[in-house]
């Protein structure tokens, strides 16, 4: 709309300032409230009424003239308003005579609509009914669905049924309370599902537990089969290296297939804790059900780490690491199939939890063994637990370390009884030659321990050299040796044997070598006896290669490496040493024989009047004496030792007859006692030459003969049989013919050789008288002695 021309207001004679303000303002149409609220504020609303009647005065003037300046304008309007109202009387009747008989045409059709109208209403009802009643049906079908789930305990698929009830149903269910029902049955229905789920879980709990002992003695048993496998299979490379042949490939082929079953022989079900995790993680609580599951697998674990005290622990040990292995197993299947359900933290803390455990049980039950066999067992089961579960990439170095500690409390138990094996077996020793009949006792007593002399196999029956104690120690240091192996192998050090030969010199050295000094030492020990333990020593020194050898083979080393001279045990050393001790011992006690038969004091007549026709009767005895001790060490013992018993033994002798001529119980002899001591000196010399003969040492030891160990006593009776004895005195002669005597020693005997009046040096005792030849150069020769002196 357009703006209305503002009139421009005339002033009037007589008018005001405030008429015209009044009038200008009615005349634009403005609001004139404010004027008029102002004027009754003022109290002045007099001039306001009477200005108001001045501009009506001006507005009927001005109209006046409006209408007389257009009065026929008007007239002529009027007239055909009039007409108009004529044409609008005959329209409207026109119209009222149509209406009537519309009215009565759509009389019936407007019945019909209202009817169609309100069959359309009912329609539409019913249609929403209809789709309502479907919703609710389809509601009610998957309820009764999944009350069939449950029941038949299909939990996944009840929550599922569940999950599209509140997703697609629940909010177009128009019936309130249905709908209500619905939503407050819901998470009653998801608390049962949660209970009867944890419910079947806390059975596969119970139920997993029960199978653990069963599952880690499945796997331990793999594992043992394995090493078994893995021990044959070396030991047949060994021997076809041995050989120059080649096995690796079949080893390595054999390992891997070996790996590639455990997986498929250990089955077990985890089907309930994937079903319970995944329900829970449906529900909304997978954390809750994951502190769950490790809560009481944990307290599983904590019980299963108690071991009863009432029952030992030798009887125990295999099912409590049985049933630790099978939790860990299943544990790493867990952790590996059931994607993020289980931390590799969580399991590592149960995992130090029963190391730990493990370690401090293991330290308290070796600390209490006292026997090797129930230790070794024990160490072989640890073993095998640690391989197993190092498989599955569990770290049981702790445990290992555990075994190594009892290391030296294994070898002491094993020491200790072998210590008694050894004993029992050299007690009983008859110390006779070892007599066998048959070839399979040969190889098994003698080829077995390389004691065989020659390598042709001899005729049966065939004597030994060595006694059973020999073959009886052999198999004891042998199973100590294979009891030390079995317990050093699988551990901490692969290369363990350094740590085994310190062990063998142990038993060698501090057990057997021991044994056999206490064994020497004794009093009771015979001839037969001594001469049988020097040669069972020598033996035995020969065995420690064939231990060291054993040894080697048993760890892998090549055999090569263990026969150079330097590789050989510190026990051959100290062996050796007992080896001469054992040669002392018999020497003492030939000696000592020797003795009882010699008796020169009591069986020589030192100053007979009777020149001696022979040897005296006690010879006769030394010599088939010595025949006997001379006979038997050449059967049983090494050339070597046979010398030094024959050395040793006429040593004695030639000894023997200068100590009694120097013994302050021969207080004077003469020529006669000299010349019955020359016969028997002469038994023994001829008794040497022929045995030193006939034994064969004359090609082995060309430059020391047996009768050169008497020429002391020779030398001495020569001396005192001399006619001319005072050249003793002159160094030419003495270093021919006397070179081993010494000054003092024939000083002193010189003074107690005197002879009778009648006698062939009867002169000698009186130096005033006349002196025969002979008398002056003894006495030449004691004078300058004196002088020497």
């Amino acid at each position: 709309m357009e703006a209305k021309p503002k009139r421009r207001i005339v002033t009037e004679n007589g008018d005001t300032g405030e008429d015209l303000v009044l009038a200008t303002l009615i005349g634009n149409g403005d609001d004139v409230g404010p004027l008029v609220r102002h004027a009754f504020e003022m109290g002045r609303p007099e001039p306001l009424v009477h200005q108001l009647k001045n501009v009506a005065r001006k507005k009927e003037a001005e109209i006046e003239d409006l209408c007389k300046t257009h009065y026929e304008e008007f007239i002529v309007a009027v007239d055909e308003l009039r007409g108009v109202l004529v044409d609008a009387e005959e329209l409207k009747s026109d119209l009222a005579s149509d209406n009537f008989r519309l009215q009565e045409v759509g009389s019936a059709l407007l019945v019909k609509v209202e009817e169609l109208l309100e069959s359309y209403a009912v329609k539409k009802n019913v249609t929403e009914a209809i789709k309502m009643s479907k919703i609710c049906v389809q509601a009610l079908e998957l309820c009764v669905k999944c009350n069939s789930y449950i029941s038949e305990g299909q939990f996944y698929h009840a929550l599922k049924t569940m999950d599209l009830i509140e997703r697609s149903y629940l909010k177009l269910i128009p019936l309130k309370v249905l709908k209500l029902v619905i939503e407050r049955r819901i998470p009653v229905i998801k608390t049962h599902i949660e209970k009867k789920v944890c419910s079947q879980f806390n059975e596969w709990l119970v139920h997993i537990r029960s199978s653990s002992k069963n599952i880690g003695q499945t796997a331990i048993g793999l594992t043992a089969s394995a090493r078994q496998r893995e021990e044959e299979m070396l030991e047949r490379q060994r021997r076809a290296e041995e050989q120059n042949t080649g096995g690796l490939g079949e080893s390595a082929y054999t390992l891997d297939v070996e790996d590639s079953e455990q997986d498929s022989v250990l089955k077990f079900d985890l089907t309930p804790l994937y079903r319970a995790y995944h329900i829970h993680t449906i529900l909304g609580v997978p954390e809750r059900f994951r502190d769950y599951y490790y809560e009481n697998r944990l307290l599983q674990l904590q019980s299963d780490l108690q071991i009863s005290y009432t029952q030992p622990f030798v009887e125990s040990y295999q099912t409590f690491l049985a049933q630790v292995a099978g939790y860990f197993i299943v544990e790493d299947r867990v952790i590996r199939t059931a994607g993020d359900f289980l931390l590799a933290d969580q399991v590592e803390t149960m995992w130090e939890t029963a190391i730990s455990k493990i370690v401090a049980i293991l330290e308290n039950q070796f600390a209490r063994m006292d026997s090797p066999t129930h230790l070794l067992l024990v160490k072989d089961y640890v073993t095998l637990l640690g391989t197993t579960l190092r498989q599955y990439g569990y770290e049981v170095g702790p445990v290992l370390d555990a075994l190594d500690k009892s290391r030296d409390k294994y070898h002491e138990l094993l020491l200790e009884e072998c210590r008694k094996q050894i004993v029992t077996a050299i007690t009983e020793d008859t110390y006779q030659q070892m007599v066998i009949k048959k070839e399979a006792d040969y190889e098994n007593n003698v080829l077995s321990f390389n004691l065989q002399t020659s390598d042709i196999m001899p005729a049966f029956t065939y004597i030994a050299p060595f006694s059973s104690m020999v073959p009886d120690v052999c198999r004891i240091i042998r199973s100590y040796i294979k009891g030390s192996v079995d317990y050093l192998s699988y551990g901490v050090n692969t290369n363990f044997f350094s740590v085994l030969r310190k062990y063998l010199d142990k038993i060698l050295i501090d057990v057997l070598n021991e044994v056999i000094l206490e064994t020497i030492s004794n009093n009771s020990i015979g001839v037969s006896q001594a001469m049988q333990i020097a040669a069972n020593i020598s033996f035995l020194e020969k065995a420690s290669d064939y231990f060291l050898r054993h040894a080697a083979q048993l760890c892998g080393i090549p055999s090569r490496s263990v026969e150079r001279p330097q590789a050989s045990l510190a026990a051959k050393v100290v062996l050796k040493t007992s080896r001469d001790a054992a040669y002392l011992a018999l020497l003492n006690v030939v000696n000592t024989k020797l003795d009882e038969f010699m008796k020169l004091t009591e069986n020589v007549n030192w100053t007979t009047e009777e020149m001696p026709q022979g040897p005296h009767e006690y010879i006769n005895e030394v010599v088939i004496y010595l025949e006997t001790v001379m006979s038997t060490a050449q059967q049983i013992l090494p050339m070597d030792a046979l010398y030094k018993v024959g050395v040793g033994a006429i040593e004695h002798i030639s000894n023997s007859i200068v100590s009694t001529f120097l013994s302050d119980s021969i207080k004077r002899f003469n020529a006669n006692a000299v010349s019955a001591i020359n016969h028997d000196l002469r038994v023994i010399e001829n008794f040497a030459d022929e045995r030193y003969h006939s034994s064969g040492l004359n090609e082995i030891y060309k430059e020391g003969s047996f009768r050169s160990y008497l020429v002391e006593a020779r030398q001495l009776i020569n001396l005192l049989s001399s006619s001319q004895p005072e050249n003793f005195m002159n160094p030419v002669i003495r270093e021919r013919n006397y070179n081993t005597l010494d000054y003092k020693k024939v000083a002193t005997i010189c003074e107690k050789f005197k002879d009778s009046a009648d006698g062939i040096f009867g002169s000698l005792a009186n130096r005033n008288t006349k002196l025969t030849a002979k008398k002056k150069s003894m006495d030449m020769l004691k004078k300058r002695l004196k002088e020497f002196n």
